[in-house]
């Protein structure tokens, strides 16, 4: 296991290692965060990468699940389902709807533990050093090579960005943000949008 801290300033860190992780630490941004656990991964071997965010927990049966879609030769990239936990009305709606979209559109973003073996990570040239949406940029490349997969097991992510930002509020926003992608919007700008609205 490998934790690739952004600067935390607690006791991150030292806890993972102490439960036996590496930690790698790299502070400019989360693509590139992801790329240095990703090489550390790769140096001790590894043949599949699985990124979690640290708010998120994997469901107990993620590691068969993983290897059976990654067993399939036509699946470039897999992720798993999501769940809020403690959801609220509104965040199952949410999590329902984020189901949806990684079926029927074959679109899961980075809180559904993204997954791949370690040659496509490599084909992909990694995640860009993108300022925003580097995971929904990793997902549409994988999809032009081959499947990308959502599992039914589901991951379990905080509903805290929900809750403070509110959920109607957060859906909207993550909608422009995806708009403005469509359209051509330079990535940096929006992050600054981003970044302002929250």
């Amino acid at each position: 296991m490998i934790l690739a801290d952004g600067g935390s300033t607690d006791e991150t860190a030292a806890i993972a290692e102490r439960a036996g992780a590496s930690v790698v630490v790299e502070t400019s941004g989360r693509g590139r965060q992801a790329n240095a656990g990703a090489a550390a991964a790769i140096a001790l071997g590894a043949t599949a990468l699985l990124f979690l965010h640290a708010d998120s927990r994997l469901p107990p049966d993620w590691m068969p699940a993983a290897v059976r879609a990654l067993d399939q030769p036509d699946v470039a990239l897999g992720a798993f389902s999501l769940r809020i936990a403690d959801a609220r009305v509104q965040e199952r709606v949410v999590a329902a709807g984020a189901n949806l979209r990684s079926r029927l559109l074959r679109l899961p973003y980075g809180d559904q533990a993204l997954f791949l073996r370690q040659d496509m990570f490599g084909a992909l040239g990694g995640f860009r050093a993108l300022p925003i949406m580097e995971d929904f940029d990793l997902v549409r490349r994988a999809g032009r090579i081959g499947r990308v997969l959502t599992l039914p097991q589901r991951v379990t992510t905080s509903p805290r960005r929900w809750r403070r930002m509110g959920t109607l509020r957060s859906v909207a926003l993550n909608q422009a943000m995806l708009a403005g992608w469509s359209l051509g919007i330079a990535p940096d700008r929006l992050a600054s949008l981003y970044r302002q609205t929250r």
